[in-house]
């Protein structure tokens, strides 16, 4: 199956969360913090959204930084994914 956002949505996947501190401490699943990293799979179409028109800015690949509570989780063929709008997106990683 694959996802197609509508409008000014966008699918991400998280980016796996550092297992060990800069110390070298193994953290513990429990402890890790909820990763905000993450990578854009699909991208809407953009266009006429409540309004305004609304031009989408990321493109499939870029690593984004997404709000720590923003989106929808869904699961898909044994895959996490997160269905967000482009707004919840806060910038993009070079």
């Amino acid at each position: 199956m694959k996802l197609k956002p509508l409008a000014d949505r966008v699918v991400v996947k998280m980016v796996e969360a550092e297992e060990t501190t800069k110390s070298g401490i193994i953290l513990t699943g429990a402890a890790k913090e909820k990763p905000q990293v993450a990578e854009v799979v699909e991208v809407g179409p953009g266009g006429n959204v409540d309004g305004k028109d609304v031009v989408m800015t990321v493109k499939v690949g870029d690593k984004v930084i997404t709000g720590k509570y923003a989106g929808t989780e869904i699961k898909l063929d044994g895959e996490e994914y997160i269905i967000v709008r482009q707004s919840d997106i806060l910038a993009i990683v070079e």
